[in-house]
């Protein structure tokens, strides 16, 4: 198991391209009116940033359980000073591998749509 995982395995969907499926499936079914285009376009908008708020709040979450986890070995009624500063160094770290990682996904998807196929 990665350190930015929960053991899931499921593929990871963009939120542009998730709501590109949406409004082509909205289009799909009710056909393509000025209306309800616009309407499409209005839900997949509202879909994407519930994902994206979503998807921070599980960041975080992951972040506070790994956090917890590596750097508080005796809970009690307040944190030590080294408590303090290992969940500091630990969440400035775990943010960090997060912003690289997403860097180098969003990298891969440009080139590959750049590209119009795969890269393996």
């Amino acid at each position: 198991m990665s350190f930015l995982s929960r053991g899931t395995s499921q593929p990871q969907v963009s939120q542009e391209e998730r709501k590109q499926q949406v409004m082509n499936e909205v289009r799909q079914q009710l056909g393509k009116s000025p209306l309800v285009l616009a309407l499409s376009e209005s839900i997949a908008h509202h879909f994407s940033h519930r994902t994206a708020l979503a998807n921070a709040q599980e960041l975080i979450n992951k972040m506070n359980e790994k956090c917890f986890e590596k750097c508080i070995t005796k809970p009690g009624p307040s944190l030590s000073s080294s408590d303090e500063a290992c969940i500091t160094k630990c969440t400035e770290r775990f943010l960090e591998a997060f912003n690289i990682v997403s860097k180098s996904y969003v990298t891969r998807v440009s080139k590959e749509r750049e590209s119009g196929g795969d890269l393996h």
